[in-house]
Protein backbone atom coordinates (compact mmCIF):
# COMPACT_ATOMS: atom_id res chain seq x y z
CA UNK A 1 0.00 0.00 0.00
CA UNK A 2 2.79 2.46 0.92
CA UNK A 3 4.50 2.28 -2.44
CA UNK A 4 1.28 3.03 -4.32
CA UNK A 5 0.71 6.11 -2.16
CA UNK A 6 4.23 7.41 -2.81
CA UNK A 7 4.00 6.68 -6.55
CA UNK A 8 0.72 8.59 -6.72
CA UNK A 9 2.20 11.47 -4.69
CA UNK A 10 5.18 11.55 -7.06
CA UNK A 11 2.86 11.71 -10.07
CA UNK A 12 0.68 14.44 -8.54
CA UNK A 13 3.28 16.66 -6.84
CA UNK A 14 6.80 16.01 -8.12
CA UNK A 15 6.93 14.60 -11.65
CA UNK A 16 7.91 17.25 -14.19
CA UNK A 17 9.03 19.83 -11.63
CA UNK A 18 12.31 21.67 -12.07
CA UNK A 19 15.30 20.99 -9.84
CA UNK A 20 14.80 22.60 -6.41
CA UNK A 21 11.36 23.91 -7.42
CA UNK A 22 8.86 24.68 -4.70
CA UNK A 23 6.06 22.11 -4.61
CA UNK A 24 2.54 22.25 -3.21
CA UNK A 25 2.21 21.17 0.40
CA UNK A 26 1.01 17.63 0.77
CA UNK A 27 1.19 14.98 3.47
CA UNK A 28 0.69 11.29 2.76
CA UNK A 29 0.06 8.42 5.14
CA UNK A 30 2.77 5.79 4.55
CA UNK A 31 2.13 3.04 7.12
CA UNK A 32 1.57 2.10 10.75
CA UNK A 33 4.57 1.10 12.86
CA UNK A 34 4.58 -2.38 14.34
CA UNK A 35 4.44 -2.76 18.13
CA UNK A 36 8.09 -3.84 18.10
CA UNK A 37 9.20 -0.70 16.23
CA UNK A 38 7.07 1.53 18.49
CA UNK A 39 8.85 -0.04 21.44
CA UNK A 40 12.23 0.47 19.74
CA UNK A 41 11.64 4.21 19.34
CA UNK A 42 9.86 4.52 22.68
CA UNK A 43 6.59 5.63 21.07
CA UNK A 44 3.07 4.83 22.13
CA UNK A 45 0.56 3.18 19.80
CA UNK A 46 -1.28 6.51 19.73
CA UNK A 47 1.43 7.87 17.42
CA UNK A 48 2.15 4.83 15.27
CA UNK A 49 1.16 6.44 11.95
CA UNK A 50 4.03 7.51 9.68
CA UNK A 51 3.64 10.27 7.11
CA UNK A 52 5.71 11.70 4.29
CA UNK A 53 5.44 15.25 2.98
CA UNK A 54 5.65 16.43 -0.61
CA UNK A 55 8.67 18.56 0.38
CA UNK A 56 10.52 15.47 1.62
CA UNK A 57 9.58 13.53 -1.51
CA UNK A 58 10.85 16.41 -3.66
CA UNK A 59 14.10 16.49 -1.66
CA UNK A 60 14.63 12.78 -2.32
CA UNK A 61 13.82 13.23 -6.01
CA UNK A 62 16.28 16.11 -6.39
CA UNK A 63 19.12 14.51 -4.43
CA UNK A 64 19.12 10.84 -5.51
CA UNK A 65 19.93 9.10 -8.77
CA UNK A 66 16.68 8.03 -10.49
CA UNK A 67 17.31 4.32 -9.88
CA UNK A 68 17.80 4.91 -6.14
CA UNK A 69 14.84 7.30 -5.85
CA UNK A 70 12.39 4.87 -7.45
CA UNK A 71 13.76 1.96 -5.42
CA UNK A 72 13.27 4.02 -2.25
CA UNK A 73 9.67 4.97 -3.01
CA UNK A 74 8.92 1.34 -3.85
CA UNK A 75 10.46 0.04 -0.61
CA UNK A 76 10.33 2.84 1.98
CA UNK A 77 7.33 1.34 3.75
CA UNK A 78 9.36 -1.88 4.30
CA UNK A 79 12.27 0.05 5.82
CA UNK A 80 9.93 1.95 8.15
CA UNK A 81 7.60 -0.87 9.12
CA UNK A 82 10.12 -3.71 9.32
CA UNK A 83 13.60 -2.28 9.99
CA UNK A 84 16.44 -4.63 10.90
CA UNK A 85 17.90 -2.10 13.35
CA UNK A 86 16.93 1.19 14.99
CA UNK A 87 19.50 3.79 16.02
CA UNK A 88 19.38 7.07 17.91
CA UNK A 89 20.14 9.76 15.34
CA UNK A 90 23.15 11.95 16.00
CA UNK A 91 22.86 15.53 17.21
CA UNK A 92 22.61 18.09 14.46
CA UNK A 93 20.87 15.65 12.10
CA UNK A 94 17.20 15.92 11.19
CA UNK A 95 15.05 13.28 12.84
CA UNK A 96 15.35 11.47 16.15
CA UNK A 97 15.74 7.90 14.90
CA UNK A 98 17.38 6.03 12.03
CA UNK A 99 15.71 2.87 10.77
CA UNK A 100 17.98 0.56 8.78
CA UNK A 101 16.96 -2.39 6.62
CA UNK A 102 18.81 -4.66 4.23
CA UNK A 103 17.00 -5.13 0.94
CA UNK A 104 18.83 -7.25 -1.58
CA UNK A 105 22.55 -6.55 -1.33
CA UNK A 106 22.22 -3.00 0.07
CA UNK A 107 21.15 -1.41 3.31
CA UNK A 108 18.77 1.54 3.38
CA UNK A 109 18.45 4.15 6.09
CA UNK A 110 15.33 6.18 6.85
CA UNK A 111 15.45 8.99 9.37
CA UNK A 112 12.16 9.71 11.14
CA UNK A 113 11.16 12.61 13.32
CA UNK A 114 8.37 13.04 15.81
CA UNK A 115 6.72 16.35 15.06
CA UNK A 116 4.26 18.37 17.11
CA UNK A 117 1.30 19.91 15.34
CA UNK A 118 -0.29 21.11 18.57
CA UNK A 119 1.13 21.11 22.11
CA UNK A 120 -0.23 17.62 22.77
CA UNK A 121 -0.63 16.29 19.22
CA UNK A 122 2.38 14.41 17.80
CA UNK A 123 3.00 12.50 14.59
CA UNK A 124 5.88 10.69 12.91
CA UNK A 125 7.25 12.00 9.62
CA UNK A 126 9.98 10.83 7.27
CA UNK A 127 12.95 13.23 7.41
CA UNK A 128 15.05 11.55 4.70
CA UNK A 129 16.00 8.17 3.27
CA UNK A 130 18.96 6.85 1.33
CA UNK A 131 21.08 3.82 0.47
CA UNK A 132 23.90 3.30 2.95
CA UNK A 133 26.96 3.26 0.75
CA UNK A 134 29.47 3.42 3.60
CA UNK A 135 29.01 1.10 6.59
CA UNK A 136 31.07 3.53 8.67
CA UNK A 137 28.21 6.06 8.44
CA UNK A 138 26.33 4.49 11.36
CA UNK A 139 29.36 3.03 13.14
CA UNK A 140 29.16 5.48 16.06
CA UNK A 141 25.37 5.62 16.29
CA UNK A 142 23.76 4.12 19.38
CA UNK A 143 21.84 0.94 18.60
CA UNK A 144 18.45 1.02 20.35
CA UNK A 145 16.84 -2.08 18.93
CA UNK A 146 17.45 -4.98 16.57
CA UNK A 147 15.27 -7.74 15.10
CA UNK A 148 17.99 -10.23 15.93
CA UNK A 149 16.78 -10.49 19.52
CA UNK A 150 13.66 -8.27 19.34
CA UNK A 151 14.93 -6.19 22.27
CA UNK A 152 17.26 -3.29 22.94
CA UNK A 153 20.87 -4.34 23.51
CA UNK A 154 22.01 -4.74 27.14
Amino acid sequence: MGKEILKEAFENYIKGTEYKAVVADGKFFLCHLTNAVCSGIRATKEIDKVYMTSRCLKHLFDSKPAEEFFFIIDNLHKVVKYPDRIYDNRGGKRGEYCLVKRIGSSEYLCSIEITKRLPIDKEIQIATAFRLRDKKYIKNYILLWSWRNDAPPS
